[in-house]
C-alpha cells in the first residue's frame, strides 16, 4: 500500500515503464529511499550499540551505513546510465547501472570482512552486554523497515527489470536476517554472560559477505555477456517467422548495452527462386517491425534456400534424420549440395548445445561420426560440416 502510494505521489505516469525517464525516475526513487531509511537505521543503531555496548548492534549499524552509501552509487548508476549516447559510446551508457550494481557488491563484502574482524575481537576480549527495552523495540522496528525495504526493492526492480535494484532487495532481506540475531543476542544477554554477542557477530558478518559475494555474481553476469531471457528469444523469432517468405530462422544473437537496450542479428532463410528485391523489401519490413515491436534493433541477414531441386530436399531430409542421433545438435541450416556425378559434397551448418566441449577433438570426433553414419547409407555423399555454438543457452 505505501510502496503504491510513493510511486503515484512521485513518479509521472507510472504505468509507463517502458518509457527511458519513467524508468529512471523508478530508479531515483527507490535509491533515495534506500538512503533515507538506512541512514536513519545507522544513527538509531549506532545509539543503541553504544549505550548497550555490543558490537554486534554497531556492527549492524555501520552495515546500514554501507547500504546508504550503495543507494547513493545505485542512484549515480542511473544518473550515468541515462546520459545519451556520444561519439565515444554510440549505444549509450546504459552497462553503467551494471558497473555501479558491481561496486556496490564490493562494498558490501568489504563490510563483512572487517566485521568479522571485529567480532572475533569481541570474543576474544568480551564486555558486558546490557539489555535495554527501548533499544531493543527500536530494533525490532529497524528489521520490520528493512523488511519493507526489501519488498519495496524488489517490486521496483521486477518491475523495471533493474538487477541493482534486485541485488538492493536481496542485500535488505539478509539485513533483517541480520539484525534479528543482534535481537536474539540483546534478549539473550538478560541471563547469559558469555559473549554470545561476538559470536552473532561472526554469523551476521558472515551473512554479509554471502550477500556480497552473491551480489558480485549478479551483477558480474551482465557485465561478462550472459544468455537473454527465453521470452526474448521467442518473441523475436515468432514475429520474424510471421512473414511468408521466412522460411526459417537461425544464428540469432543478442547483445546487450544495458538494462532493456538489445540489439539482435539473425539469419533468415528465403527461397532462392523468388525476386531478390521482393525478398529485400519483406527482410527490410520485418527489421523495421521487430524492432519497434519489442523496442530493439534488429538486423536481418538473408540466406537463400533452394526449394526446387528434389535431390537436395531428399538430402536434407535424410540429414535432419541422421542428426537425431546426436543429442547436442539442437538444429541444422544452411544445407547445399555441391558437386556433379558420383560423389557429392553435403555442406551444412549444426548449431550444438553448452554441452559440447568446443575443442579440436570433439569438433572432429562428431564430423566422423556423422560422416561414418551417413556414409553406411549414402556412400555417395561426404559431410562438410561447420560447428555453431548456440548463444541462446
Amino acid at each position: 500500500m505505501f510502496t503504491n502510494f510513493l510511486i503515484s505521489k512521485f513518479i509521472k505516469n507510472h504505468d509507463q515503464i517502458n518509457n527511458k525517464k519513467v524508468r529512471d525516475s523508478y530508479g531515483y526513487l527507490a535509491s533515495v529511499v534506500g538512503i533515507l531509511c538506512n541512514v536513519l537505521l545507522f544513527m538509531a543503531k549506532l545509539f543503541i550499540g553504544l549505550i548497550s555496548n555490543s558490537i554486534a548492534v554497531i556492527a549492524d549499524a555501520f552495515n546500514n551505513l554501507s547500504d546508504a552509501a550503495s543507494s547513493i552509487i545505485t542512484f549515480l548508476g542511473f544518473k550515468l546510465a541515462s546520459k545519451p549516447a556520444d561519439k565515444e559510446h554510440p549505444f549509450g551508457h546504459g552497462r553503467i547501472e551494471y558497473l555501479s550494481g558491481f561496486i556496490v557488491s564490493f562494498m558490501v563484502l568489504l563490510v563483512g570482512v572487517e566485521f568479522i574482524k571485529s567480532s572475533f575481537n569481541k570474543i576474544i576480549h568480551p564486555s558486558l552486554v546490557k539489555f535495554e527495552y527501548i533499544p531493543f523495540l527500536i530494533l525490532i522496528l529497524s528489521i520490520l523497515t528493512k523488511l519493507w525495504l526489501s519488498s519495496f526493492n524488489k517490486s521496483i526492480g521486477n518491475k523495471i527489470n533493474s538487477n541493482a535494484l534486485k541485488a538492493s532487495s536481496f542485500d535488505a532481506l539478509s539485513d533483517v536476517i541480520a539484525s534479528s540475531f543482534v535481537a536474539l543476542s540483546l534478549l539473550l544477554s538478560r541471563w547469559i554472560s558469555f559473549p554470545i554477542d561476538g559470536y552473532f557477530g561472526v554469523i551476521i558478518s558472515l551473512f554479509i559477505i554471502y550477500s556480497g559475494i552473491s551480489l558480485i555474481k549478479e551483477t558480474l553476469n551482465p557485465l561478462l555477456g550472459e544468455a537473454p531471457e527465453p521470452k526474448l528469444v521467442n518473441e523475436i523469432i515468432d514475429k520474424v517467422m510471421e512473414y511468408d517468405l521466412i522460411m526459417g530462422v537461425h544464428d540469432l544473437i543478442i547483445h546487450n548495452y544495458g538494462p532493456n537496450k538489445w540489439m539482435a542479428s539473425i539469419h533468415a532463410e528465403v527461397p532462392a527462386n523468388e525476386s531478390i528485391m521482393k525478398i529485400h523489401e519483406v527482410i527490410d519490413d520485418a527489421e523495421k517491425y521487430v524492432s519497434e515491436k519489442l523496442d530493439i534493433l534488429l538486423v536481418i541477414h538473408m540466406d537463400p534456400v533452394n526449394t526446387d531441386d528434389e535431390e537436395v530436399e531428399y538430402a536434407r531430409r535424410e540429414i535432419v534424420l541422421l542428426l537425431m542421433k546426436f543429442p547436442m545438435i539442437k538444429s541444422m541450416h544452411d544445407f547445399r549440395v555441391v558437386g556433379k556425378g558420383d560423389y557429392k559434397n553435403l555442406i551444412f551448418d549444426i548449431v550444438v548445445d553448452y554441452t559440447f566441449v568446443d575443442n579440436a577433438e570433439n569438433t572432429k570426433k562428431i564430423k566422423d561420426d556423422i560422416n561414418s553414419y551417413l556414409k553406411e547409407k549414402h556412400p555417395e555423399y561426404t559431410a562438410v560440416i561447420t560447428i555453431d555454438k548456440d548463444f541462446m543457452s
